[in-house]
């Protein structure tokens, strides 16, 4: 019957068709996301790239605002225990530099933007410069154990947007600052609660 076989081909055909159609069409839309997101390749929802970079831009320049901070008291340390507060501040500050990066190309692998400026970190900073012309060692380490603490809770808070988002690489990487912050809060406060009202 050659009939019925030229109809079986025809439907095989048709179903081939379909099926191209279906992941041209997924193809198209996988493509119209990634053109939103600035053509870089990844599969989150333009309002979820959204949220997560405003997220981690806010904590890139909270990471600049506290490293410059503990740099600066690293530099005016003063007094008799000088020495081991100058190098535990110098090994604490390299450690929130070297988050910096880290946070920056996370934000752009999910296809959003870091900061591009001074001023940049200026308007997303929610942790507090220092200009004062003289802290005292004591002042220096009660400020920083204080940031610390609400850089825990700045990183928690991003942890929860990532979560959101299923942005499982953003979390795990939060999880391991949350916990180098704690161990940068853990020195600060077993020195701090020491000294003398």
């Amino acid at each position: 019957h050659p009939a019925r076989r030229g109809t079986g081909n025809s439907g095989h055909y048709s179903r081939v068709q379909e099926g191209n159609r279906t992941m041209k069409s997924s193809s198209t839309a996988a493509s119209a996301r990634q053109a939103k997101n600035g053509g870089i390749g990844t599969d989150f929802a333009p309002e979820a790239v959204s949220e997560i970079c405003e997220s981690l831009r806010a904590l890139l320049a909270d990471a600049f605002t506290l490293y410059l901070k503990t740099k600066n008291f690293h530099w005016h340390m003063t007094g008799r225990h000088f020495r081991d507060y100058h190098l535990l501040l110098d090994e604490q500050a390299d450690q929130i530099f070297a988050m910096t990066d880290d946070i920056a190309e996370r934000a752009r692998k999910v296809g959003g933007t870091a900061l591009r400026s001074i001023g940049g970190i200026a308007r997303h900073q929610r942790l507090r410069d220092n200009d004062e012309e003289h802290v005292t060692p004591d002042g220096m380490l009660m400020a920083l154990r204080q940031d610390s603490l609400q850089l825990t809770r700045f990183l928690r808070t991003a942890h929860a947007v990532c979560g959101k988002h299923r942005d499982v690489a953003s979390a795990s990487l939060i999880d391991n600052w949350i916990d180098q912050t704690e161990r940068r809060t853990w020195f600060l406060a077993e020195i701090v609660d020491c000294l003398p009202e």
